[in-house]
């Protein structure tokens, strides 16, 4: 049985921002090739990719380079690629090889930038997932979300242009806590390319968390105008509207969040929350039972039970 990951998946075991994930995929940079139920999951084979162009990018090699090794790799890496793989993945700056443990690695451009044992990388993952994932709770403010389809068909990455590199730059600022830099090159990013949905939704993100709400109302909206199907923007538009006091249309967000995003817990618990507040007691125990089947392990758990005991007194 092949192993599937989701992008949350992928964001805890490479530290990686959802968003970032979700740009790579839509410009056809590294992305997930299993398509199943309707949505989109990385193989461990993906995976790998996506490992590789985080450490090549961080090693400063450029976007178009960086691409090309990628390729290079998943072309060397056989369909059934699992984290047992007696492998080892090396690149000099120039070329990306996929080689046996127990075969010396010289390469031929000088120092190696990048390389790592598939079986150690394998382990990492299953330590990571073995450890439950921490939830935002109500009112904690804006979340990542859920992967969003693509196209079937490949395509070609965008990862040369000057908005895309901006981005890169502005998700490496907000990683590293420089929010002013971050909301900075966000703006850059989508004054050259307005149909940016994820560097709209980081910039309503930023925004938001410095109390700016029409502005970020204005992002998110932009960002779903470009995007409807993306999860994030719209739940964190449906907070937004709940802190504006328009508990009725937050409702509505977040429905449609569920119904388009299922398996987006955190839209679960806010939604339920919400429901319980206009009086759909029954509707909030349907949901806060879905927010545990999907995260019964996380720190919320427990407060998500208690209200669900509540409720059902």
């Amino acid at each position: 049985m092949i192993d599937l990951f989701s992008v949350r998946d992928v964001s805890r075991i490479l530290a990686v921002q959802e968003s970032r994930l979700r740009y790579w995929t839509q410009t056809g940079f590294v992305g997930p090739t299993v398509r199943k139920g309707g949505r989109f999951y990385y193989t461990f084979a993906d995976l790998l990719a996506v490992k590789a162009a985080k450490d090549l990018l961080a090693a400063e090699m450029t976007v178009a380079k960086v691409r090309k090794s990628v390729e290079a790799l998943k072309k060397a890496l056989p369909d059934d690629a699992h984290p047992l793989m007696k492998l080892r993945v090396c690149c000099d700056g120039e070329t990306i090889v996929a080689l046996a443990d127990d075969v010396a690695f010289e390469p031929v451009g000088g120092q190696v930038v990048m390389a790592f044992s598939v079986v150690g990388f394998g382990e990492h993952v299953a330590e990571v997932l073995a450890v439950p994932r921490g939830v935002a709770a109500e009112g904690s403010g804006p979340v990542a979300g859920a992967p969003v389809a693509v196209e079937d068909s490949p395509t070609e990455a965008n990862g040369g242009t000057v908005a895309y590199r901006l981005f890169v730059e502005a998700c490496a600022a907000e990683d590293r806590g420089d929010s002013a830099m971050a909301e900075h090159l966000f703006r850059q990013a989508v004054d050259l390319e307005p149909g940016m949905a994820a560097a709209l939704t980081n910039l309503g993100n930023l925004v938001y968390r410095r109390g700016d709400l029409p502005e970020a109302r204005r992002f998110y909206e932009q960002s779903l105008e470009y995007d409807p199907t993306q999860p994030e923007a719209r739940y964190n538009l449906a907070n937004l509207l709940d802190d504006c006091g328009d508990l009725d249309l937050a409702i509505a967000e977040l429905r449609k969040v569920c119904g388009a995003a299922p398996e987006f817990a955190d839209a679960h618990y806010n939604l339920a929350v919400m429901l319980a507040q206009v009086g759909g007691t029954a509707q909030a125990r349907h949901h806060l039972t879905r927010y545990l089947e999907l995260d019964g392990g996380s720190d919320w758990s427990s407060h998500a039970r208690t209200f669900l005991d509540r409720l059902s007194a």
